[in-house]
């Protein structure tokens, strides 16, 4: 997924940046634990903390949903926790504000220009001398060469997406080797999206880049403040620590780790001492820490989107007709009820996949493609399609059931409760659900190999930049919206949107396009964003510094800067 979009995995309710793939579960993460969440929520809330006021030293122990059998960030099979763990011993060569806005990070990068040049945007990057990969490999313009070729979507490469790396023409180097000249084909309007990751030039196969990540890290291809110092694979923990090849500042802390475990076991934890942050989006995870001393509540705004979407594989599915009436019988409303019931939250409805409701340039596209909840509706189109009613209300058609299994990751009580609540709405137009409840450990496996009738996730984006990433939710090929519901004209649609020079032409062509997309696939359906709350142990600061979900938005900071505030 490079866009910076990922799947959320199975603890998060997901690139190199933007779009990812999170299990959708309950809400993750101001003033002390236990108080009311104000009614909405609006930017960053992540404890920013100089490093002049940081304590040197000291360790953290975080819990993660997954640590996903793919390691590598920048493929297909990564999600949010991929990118996360990925952060924490690869290279960080751009940065980004809370609200968005992209920039170099000057241990690693010394000058980045973007100019156009005979009608085509070129970009240079010149590395610092003293960049290099932790086995002494020098970054430089090989670097952002190897980048681009395993994400241009050429050969065999399997990357989340190939947005922008395939308007690049050429990759040559500049003055000198630490410089890299990036031209594209023409004009691009969203240069500073790219190359938040970076290949290391070893990795200079597609069978490497696919393959040798598998269950592995490979820290010798990795560089930065941290770097690993011990992967159980069996307990699913990786520890990092100080990277002694490292030329940039200083990190805070002697460990950083990270424990897979489900919703239930980290709250379990964080209660008993023993990991320092925990998701608190729900009334009941709230009421959980509130007799805690010594934590501190955050709240901000979600960079993410919690949706549905349909496998058009399966039979029951393969018509428009009738994936549209499934999906005009989920209520939106009575789900967000039960997920932030007692939070005193509200916010508007995600319409859109491309931008979020408090970005510019943001429509409504599922009510512009004509969506709306219907069951009365839902059940006539059904009726129409030839789908009966059975005596047991169950639908039927030509010999098969309409019903279907719908995975859900985890034992959080609220998750439990919103499977349950979409199965009554199913079942008020003949649909019979099967909830299938698995490990969040299966949430990345059970998406690639497809082991799903409908399925309950999220998107989460690691950027501002949402409308360069459309191909990676509908085009036809797409690693985030797998209901197989896209063709080729989509590409070919969405490629005409991308080729507009600047974000001013692109953004209203674009929310214009999403709705047409979505009225002629409907194979997925945006839910809501809801608010990223979290509770942390006091003096924790410069909160979540990866990319795609936390308590910073679009914030993309240094790790080496989180740890604790001096006392």
């Amino acid at each position: 997924m490079n866009k910076q979009t990922k799947w959320l995995t199975a603890a998060a309710v997901a690139a190199s940046f933007s779009l990812a793939l999170t299990a959708c579960g309950g809400s993750t993460p101001s003033e002390g634990g236990g108080d009311e969440a104000p009614r909405t929520i609006e930017g960053a809330d992540y404890n920013p903390v100089d490093r002049a006021d940081m304590q040197q030293g000291g360790t953290v122990v975080r819990a993660i949903g997954e640590i996903s059998p793919q390691m590598n960030a920048m493929h297909s099979d990564g999600q949010v926790d991929t990118q996360t763990v990925w952060t924490w011993y690869n290279p960080q060569i751009i940065l980004s504000t809370p609200e968005g806005e992209a920039y170099p990070n000057p241990a690693y990068v010394s000058e980045k220009t973007v100019e156009e040049v005979d009608g085509n945007t070129v970009l240079t990057l010149t590395f610092t001398d003293e960049a290099e990969f932790n086995d002494g490999t020098p970054m430089d313009w090989k670097t952002i060469e190897n980048t681009w070729i395993a994400n241009n979507g050429e050969g065999d490469y399997v990357p989340n997406s190939t947005e922008g790396y395939r308007n690049i023409a050429s990759v040559e180097a500049g003055e000198t080797e630490k410089q890299a000249v990036v031209t594209f084909d023409g004009t691009f309007a969203w240069v500073d999206a790219l190359f938040f990751n970076v290949v290391h030039p070893a990795v200079d196969t597609a069978e490497k880049f696919n393959e040798a990540y598998l269950e592995e890290a490979h820290p010798e291809w990795g560089a930065g403040p941290y770097t690993i110092k011990e992967f159980d694979k069996n307990g699913r923990v990786i520890t990092f620590e100080p990277n002694e090849n490292w030329w940039g500042d200083e990190p805070m802390l002697d460990e950083m780790t990270f424990r897979e475990m489900d919703e239930t076991a980290a709250m379990n934890a964080f209660r008993n001492g023993e990991i320092d942050m925990v998701g608190t989006g729900t009334a009941d995870r709230m009421q959980q820490i509130a007799d805690m001393d010594g934590v501190t509540t955050y709240r901000a705004a979600r960079a993410a989107t919690n949706l549905i979407e349909l496998n058009a594989e399966r039979e029951q599915f393969a018509d428009l007709e009738t994936r549209q009436a499934l999906l005009m019988a989920i209520n939106r409303e009575q789900i967000t009820e039960v997920m932030w019931d007692g939070l005193d939250y509200t916010e508007d409805p995600a319409g859109s996949l491309n931008l979020y409701p408090y970005q510019e340039g943001y429509e409504d596209a599922l009510a512009n493609a004509g969506w709306e909840f219907n069951v009365d509706e839902a059940n006539a189109i059904l009726d129409e399609a030839g789908w009966a009613m059975g005596d047991d209300g169950v639908r039927e058609r030509d010999g098969v059931r309409f019903e279907g299994r719908l995975p859900s990751f985890g034992d959080d009580p609220i998750t439990e409760a919103r499977g349950r609540v979409v199965q009554q709405q199913l079942a008020e137009v003949g649909f019979e659900l099967e909830l299938d409840q698995r490990a969040p450990s299966e949430f990345s496996t059970t998406l690639s190999e497809k082991d799903w009738d409908l399925v309950m996730l999220g998107f989460s984006s690691s950027d501002a930049y949402g409308v360069m990433w459309m191909c990676q939710l509908y085009c036809e090929g797409s690693g985030l919206n797998l209901s197989a519901t896209m063709d080729s004209s989509f590409d070919d649609r969405i490629h005409e949107v991308e080729a507009l020079a600047t974000p001013e032409e692109q953004i209203p062509a674009a929310m214009e396009l999403e709705a047409d997309l979505i009225a002629e696939s409907w194979g997925i359906l945006p839910l809501y964003s809801g608010p990223s709350i979290m509770t942390v142990k006091d003096g924790l600061a410069n909160l979540t510094p990866e990319p795609y979900t936390g308590l910073d938005l679009f914030g993309i900071q240094p790790v080496e800067n989180f740890g604790w505030a001096a006392e």
